[in-house]
């Protein structure tokens, strides 16, 4: 069957159709890199890795471009550089490592393209130029704020009526606005803050500009799929439609909408123990933590467990029973492989690996119906008896073995689990470690080609920590384990 989507704007499921077959273009909204990510941020890049996977399988690997941003500069990361007496770029390298670290253990792939934001803020003030020229933005104070009633469209992917949220506003919370829904697109810098040249004075973007500007810099508009957490909805992508349509000159288009995204995705809210997740509820998981106990294909197969546009409670059962399956499945690995310890693969008919891909259908049908990976798991349980059933009857042709072990690999590989060998998930080794070492040696390159020692010596003493001997050579830095 096609691919079929649930688009937030239009609030049903549509098939997919991409602009161009040959380009087909998707950006999620990445992390903001001052911490490390709690568990509801792993939320949509694994759900939207799936859709990648998926997306690759039916219009080639090198047809689809994927883009996920990394917000550098915010007040978030500005007051931790403060506290800590070191420049923003410090705490983003470290978080930003970390963050793709730990995606690495979940089996999330790297995006094609990763822009951050402070590689774009030319794109970003250009885009506000342009915006301003249109009619749909003014500067004041040193400010350049959107004007939410330039565009009658406001409000059509949230639900929100635009005259209802003017007349339901009870303060004007900045003097220099016209309406109190008109949002920042640049602001002015503290003396202690990082800033950049602009035509209105030195400053910084707003939030909602960055991915406007780095989605058409990067991927060029309308881009097919926007992805993000259902908490993005109102304001951030309301306002990322507003300000893309805007600076081209579409307000008043009936189709405006389409001129910047073709399709809306959103997964659901995750809360922990059925609550909120909240510091002062002292619920907050971080994802750094969690990979440290457990595997990561625990955490990615219970973040899969439930519909990515349904909520999803995290809890003790759920992870144990997440540990549960993914045991039941290599196990059945595990025993295929002894049973196939002599065997030449070289030996089955091409007409035989055919029949094994058209086995995939009911799990490829599961994820084309918009992504339901409840049904997907389903599946690859009935994949996995079938093969245990050929393994219990003695009377079973090994080609048939092989191919049921290759279709569950397979089906297994378009959600991005039982990816270890049967030997790594029951035995040990620590990829965990490895991601970690990985990750601090690229941090490690980077910081002596810079000359940033501080930075350097932090890293080494990590290793340290780690018990990890590293050696330079001329291709270069490898590493073991001391002893």
């Amino acid at each position: 069957m096609p691919l079929h989507i649930h688009d937030t704007l239009r609030r049903e499921k549509r098939v997919f159709t991409p602009r161009d077959p040959n380009r087909v273009t998707l950006y999620v909204c990445g992390p903001t890199v001052y911490d490390y990510a709690h568990i509801g941020n792993a939320r949509p890049p694994v759900v939207f890795d799936v859709l990648v996977r998926l997306l690759r399988r039916e219009y080639g690997a090198d047809k689809v471009i994927y883009a996920r941003n990394v917000t550098d500069v915010d007040d978030k990361i500005n007051a931790k550089a403060a506290r800590e007496g070191v420049p923003i770029g410090e705490i983003t390298a470290r978080y930003e490592a970390a963050y793709l670290a730990d995606m690495g253990l979940l089996n999330v792939s790297p995006p094609d393209i990763a822009p951050h934001v402070t590689d774009y803020i030319e794109a970003i003030t250009a885009q506000i130029q342009a915006i301003i020229d249109s009619g749909c933005a003014y500067a004041a104070e040193g400010h350049v704020l959107f004007d939410v009633a330039s565009y009658p469209s406001y409000g059509a992917l949230s639900g929100r009526n635009l005259d209802d949220m003017i007349a339901g506003a009870r303060v004007e919370v900045a003097p220099y606005k016209k309406n109190p829904h008109d949002f920042v697109l640049w602001k002015p810098s503290k003396a202690d803050e990082p800033s950049w040249p602009s035509p209105w004075g030195e400053g910084r973007p707003g939030w909602h500009i960055e991915c406007s500007a780095m989605i058409e810099q990067t991927l060029g508009l309308p881009i097919d799929i926007h992805g993000g957490g259902i908490d993005l909805v109102f304001p951030h992508h309301e306002n990322e439609i507003a300000q893309g349509v805007c600076a081209h000159g579409h307000a008043h288009g009936d189709q405006a909408h389409d001129e910047y995204a073709r399709y809306w995705m959103h997964n659901g809210f995750l809360t922990v123990d059925a609550e909120k997740m909240s510091k002062s509820i002292g619920n907050v998981l971080l994802l750094h933590d969690l990979v440290k106990a457990m595997p990561g294909e625990v955490v990615r197969w219970a973040l899969l467990s439930a519909h990515y546009r349904q909520p999803l409670d995290w809890n003790q059962t759920l992870l144990d029973q997440s540990r549960k399956n993914l045991d039941r499945l290599y196990g059945v690995l595990r025993d295929a492989d002894a049973a196939l310890a002599d065997f030449d693969e070289a030996t089955l008919e091409e007409a035989e690996m055919e029949l094994a891909e058209n086995a995939l259908d009911p799990v490829l049908d599961a994820l084309e119906d918009d992504l339901n990976t409840p049904g997907a798991i389903a599946q690859l349980f009935g994949l996995g008896n079938a093969l245990r059933d050929l393994l219990n009857d003695a009377e079973a042709d090994i080609n048939d073995v092989a191919m049921a072990r290759w279709t569950l690999q397979e089906a297994a590989g378009l959600l991005g689990v039982l990816a270890l060998t049967p030997d790594e998930w029951f035995e040990g080794g620590d990829p965990a470690l490895k991601a970690e070492v990985e990750a601090l040696l690229e941090q490690r390159a980077a910081a002596r080609a810079e000359k940033n020692w501080a930075e350097a010596d932090r890293i080494r003493d990590r290793l340290n920590e780690l018990n990890v001997v590293v050696m330079d050579g001329p291709q270069g830095a490898t590493w073991r384990v001391k002893g």
